[in-house]
């Protein structure tokens, strides 16, 4: 046993010699990148690295462990390790690094085989950490989780939010590797922003061990001694800044600073080995990139839709969704693929405690930690389980935007519904009164924006959705609000209604002119557009569940019928509004729009006093429509 012992300390041993070579050499060749970092954690990553549960053969098989690195500028690090451990070739890593069209980019991407995380801004991997060892849990699936960590970061509050829901939850497969070589971009950790990075960890209730983290016996013990413990571990790992060549150690210059060719030169010397920059450089000018890669990760949940409910009088948006996923949690109580809803301290606000009710094993508490539970809930859906995260707008979509970002770049499944969006959220003001929900989704390329119509729609498009992958935004206000009808009185949108994602809904016909309404404005819309008609004036009127994707052959049949007004309870900047006039500009379509919407930060009152403010009541939107039809 000790043979096989010291045969793994060398192979470790070797291996960081030549992982330093590819560090040095694949900064140098594209000219920029972070050695200093790479070479004080590389030592860590590879004792983690050769004695995990993996296989480079089957990146993909369930039970690996995962390892996720939230210090995604170590990247040269991390695919020296990768390269070397044969989950690819480590000269393209080399020759590739940062080069356009390459995966191997300047931070940690999840299409690099055996990377299982795109890192964002620091602070941000331990929650996706979280989220991976509690989807062991839930799945049934016992692995350990690795989060390795820079010291400067740990100056960031979403790891405290983070630290506090693995203690909370037991999560005790994870282990967090921080790399303490103290030093960041402008110096000492300890000028920087003085911090105790131990005590911080143990008053969260985490088992800490401090450990020479270029030792690698000691290294080793370490990490079998967290994977004994039966708590969320810390191991605080004393590095050096620039390990292994004398004049970059403890030089924070080497932080984000790639080496001259000649320092290559005299680094590898010291290194003792070979200077293959002509190779690489060689390599790097013949690599063409694939033309639109298309990259995708495979998720098909089949839920069982269950029966849709029937509201005949007035509800809210946000009753119908929580009885929806508690619904669908009791009809798909035995399904393989489970169903999971995360809450931040509103369950009685957004409606989750009825699924809370009947699910209790899969709802999760996370308290007011919005950051952390929306990066751990995107980590969590990508583990073949359909996630809801519940909020306010403002806090869902408009305070995590960055977070959201992230899930959207990692190609998430998150479905996040916020409820209490708009100038419908009323007396609580303007700081809570999300009127960006629209504007901010347009900018995540991945993810789609529905909002329902009204609690008929809500438990249709909640059921359609139980069964989607991708990312989701789904908005809705806190207000009851009528269930819509047809002229003739029958349900608009009845057991038999289909959503189809991207095509608006027909609410009313007309020729002179069209009224496009998205949001909590639809009734009163209703009502002024058959006002008109029984004044004569006969406007079309569509209700638009999906304004980020319109349907351009309902654009270019409205812009037929002359003025277009576009009536959301949202900014007028980049809404619905913004939405209509790309699509007449992109399709040089000549027609005159009228925003009407919000135009400035409201004020705190009643919800339908500030419909009046914002010309969103029915007599404003009636004034309107005749004042540009005159």
């Amino acid at each position: 046993m000790k043979t096989d012992i010291q045969d793994l300390i060398n192979t470790i041993k070797t291996q960081a010699n030549e992982a330093r070579k590819a560090i040095l050499t694949m900064t140098t060749l594209a000219g920029s990148g972070h050695p200093g970092g790479s070479m004080s954690s590389i030592d860590l990553l590879l004792c983690v690295y050769n004695t995990i549960k993996h296989n480079p053969a089957q990146p993909q098989m369930p039970d690996r462990d995962r390892v996720i690195i939230s210090n995604g500028h170590i990247s040269p690090a991390v695919f020296s390790a990768l390269g070397l451990l044969g989950y690819f070739d480590l000269d393209e890593a080399i020759a590739q690094f940062r080069l356009t069209g390459s995966i191997f980019e300047g931070h940690t991407e999840r299409r690099v085989p055996g990377v299982e995380w795109s890192s964002g801004n620091l602070g941000q991997g331990l929650s996706a950490g979280t989220g991976f060892a509690l989807a062991s849990r839930i799945n049934k699936i016992p692995y350990n989780v690795y989060v390795f960590m820079g010291d400067g970061e740990q100056q960031k509050g979403q790891i405290s939010e983070a630290r506090r829901f693995a203690v909370k939850y037991c999560l005790n497969n994870i282990i967090a590797i921080i790399d303490y070589n103290q030093l960041q971009i402008s110096g000492s950790i300890h000028n920087v922003m003085p911090q105790n990075i131990r005590k911080n960890w143990e008053s969260d209730g985490w088992k800490v061990m401090e450990v020479d983290g270029h030792n690698i016996p000691l290294i080793l013990t370490a990490l079998d001694n967290a994977r004994a413990f039966q708590q969320p571990t810390m191991i605080l790992a004393h590095t050096v800044m620039g390990k292994g060549v004398t004049f970059m150690e403890n030089n924070a210059q080497y932080h984000g600073s790639a080496l001259s060719e000649a320092q290559l030169e005299n680094a590898l010397k010291e290194l003792g080995t070979e200077n293959e920059l002509k190779k690489y450089r060689k390599l790097r000018s013949e690599f063409k990139p694939e033309q639109n890669p298309q990259i995708s990760f495979a998720f098909e949940p089949d839920f069982t839709i269950g029966k849709p409910v029937r509201y005949e009088t007035d509800s809210d948006c946000r009753s119908a969704w929580g009885k929806t996923i508690a619904d669908l949690a009791k009809v798909n109580a035995n399904a393989k693929t489970p169903i999971v809803v995360l809450d931040c301290d509103l369950a009685t606000s957004v409606k989750t405690e009825e699924f809370a009710q009947v699910s209790p094993q899969n709802f999760f508490q996370c308290g007011i930690m919005e950051q952390h539970t929306c990066v751990m809930g995107g980590a969590l859906s990508i583990c073949g389980i359909q996630t809801f995260w519940s909020d306010f707008g403002v806090f869902g979509i408009a305070e995590v935007y960055n977070n959201q970002r992230l899930n959207d770049i990692n190609q998430t499944n998150l479905k996040t519904v916020v409820t209490h969006t708009g100038i419908d959220v009323g007396a609580d003001g303007k700081t809570h009164q999300c009127i960006d929900y629209i504007s901010l989704t347009r900018n995540l390329f991945g993810f789609k924006l529905i909002f329902p119509a009204d609690a008929n729609q809500t438990d249709r498009i909640i059921r359609w959705l139980i069964n989607k992958p991708g990312n989701y935004l789904v908005t809705m206000g806190r207000s009851k609000l009528p269930v819509l009808k047809k002229l003739d009185g029958t349900l608009q949108y009845d057991v038999d209604y289909n959503f189809i994602y991207g095509e608006a809904d027909i609410l009313r016909d007309g020729n002179d002119g069209s009224m496009w309404v998205c949001g909590t404005p639809v009734a009163k819309a209703i009502k002024a557009v058959d006002t008109l008609r029984e004044e004569g004036i006969f406007l079309e009127l569509l209700y638009v569940s999906s304004p980020l994707h319109l349907d351009l052959t309902q654009v270019k049949s409205s812009a037929g019928k002359g003025i277009i007004f576009s009536v959301e309870d949202h900014s007028v900047n980049g809404g619905l509004g913004t939405s209509i006039a790309d699509a007449l500009a992109v399709n040089s379509l000549g027609v005159k729009l009228v925003k009407i919407g919000v135009t400035q930060y409201p004020m705190s009152g009643e919800a339908n006093e500030l419909y009046h403010w914002a010309g969103l009541d029915t007599t404003s939107l009636i004034a309107t429509v005749k004042k540009y039809l005159a």
